[in-house]
């Protein structure tokens, strides 16, 4: 390989290198490799860029150096994301109750709580701002404001990114892209509405609404429902009066398709054990659920020129 003798073209070379590597590592040696040369470039005035660049190759590592560092980081980081998963079980059950022993279960869990609050406060900020972008295009303050919406945006897709990488164990970047030196404000800024990264970041901010509300009410729902049914016996057992369900002279009655009777300790026996497969069944949906989401959010908030 043929060393560099500009940014650009170092930064093509450790592209090449990476070729194949996860988009969201692509991204963060990208910006760091950018941000430190031209960090060189400004502290040496007096050097060409060709002459930085002699340099820095041996100091920061050439491009497939550099390649090779970030990709023995990255199994690092996949092993504290993804922690060695609980011991595989042959039976049926054991894999069905196994849910539980998986941390990642838990983490999708709370993101689907989690969602319907980040889901109504990104897609509120993206409405507000397309809105208001399009209404102050025509007056001379609408260019900046509409400069600081789309900054905002590529802000919160890194702060998306943190906490699906957090909760649901996704790589996400944690560098944004890092912007282009060589054109002009104008050309930057018209750089920003032909950037698809931006527009799949403003859809995916639409999209975390309905998202939000159907992984909240299944999670609210699922868990309601597990928890009141397992609690059945020692409802039964505190006051059967209060027990819930259909009601008649105080007495609780429960229909299982063969009529109405008076419910007893039977009925509450498997009442229980309904709620207990239920909330299983809840974390199986919950980790396919956010396993989903990861994907997701991979596709839509990491640009795919960066690979």
């Amino acid at each position: 390989m043929n060393a560099p003798r500009t940014i650009a073209e170092y930064l093509r070379q450790l592209r090449e290198a990476l070729r194949g590597a996860d988009p969201a590592l692509i991204q963060d040696a990208l910006y760091d490799a950018e941000e430190h040369l031209r960090a060189e470039l400004a502290e040496n005035p007096q050097r060409s860029e060709a002459e930085m660049l002699a340099h820095v190759v041996g100091s920061y590592g050439a491009p497939d150096e550099v390649a090779d560092i970030y990709r023995d980081q990255e199994i690092k980081i996949q092993r504290a994301l993804r922690p060695p998963p609980p011991p595989k079980r042959r039976s049926v059950l054991g894999r069905f109750f196994g849910v539980a022993a998986d941390a990642r279960t838990y983490g999708a869990l709370f993101y689907m709580l989690l969602s319907l609050a980040t889901g109504i406060f990104y897609f509120t900020w993206a409405v507000t701002g397309i809105s208001l972008s399009a209404s102050l295009s025509i007056l001379i303050i609408g260019l900046p404001f509409i400069v600081l919406f789309f900054g905002s945006v590529r802000v919160l897709s890194l702060m998306e990114g943190r906490i699906v990488e957090t909760m649901l164990g996704m790589r996400m970047p944690r560098r944004p892209v890092y912007p282009v030196q060589q054109l002009g404000l104008m050309k930057r800024i018209g750089r920003m509405f032909t950037d698809l990264h931006t527009w799949t970041t403003i859809c995916y901010m639409w999209l975390m609404l309905p998202l939000g509300i159907v992984y909240f009410t299944l999670a609210v729902t699922l868990l309601s429902v597990s928890v009141a049914f397992i609690a059945s016996p020692l409802a039964l057992a505190v006051d059967r009066s209060q027990f819930g369900g259909l009601f008649l002279d105080g007495q609780p009655l429960i229909n299982w398709g063969l009529g109405f009777h008076e419910v007893g300790w039977v009925d509450v026996t498997v009442l229980c054990m309904i709620g207990i497969v239920l909330l299983f069944a809840t974390l199986h949906l919950a980790r396919s659920l956010g396993i989903m989401h990861g994907h997701i959010a991979k596709v839509m908030l990491v640009p795919r020129d960066s690979e």
